[in-house]
């Protein structure tokens, strides 16, 4: 059986900015080096694994 437990947080939402939750905690993912490039997610057996930063120059 699961318990109905509720967790919140608060984010800034004038912030652009890219997060996940993994294993009940939010982290906030970082952000291309020169503000140009892309952030892939990768997923293994249904949950969120690893992700990369790629930027160009």
């Amino acid at each position: 059986m699961k318990a109905n437990i509720k967790n919140t947080v608060a984010i800034d939402l004038n912030e652009d900015a890219v997060y996940r939750v993994k294993e009940g905690k939010l982290e906030k993912l970082d952000k291309p080096a020169t503000g140009f490039g892309e952030v892939v997610l990768k997923w293994q057996d249904g949950k969120l694994g690893r992700y990369e930063v790629k930027y160009t120059k």
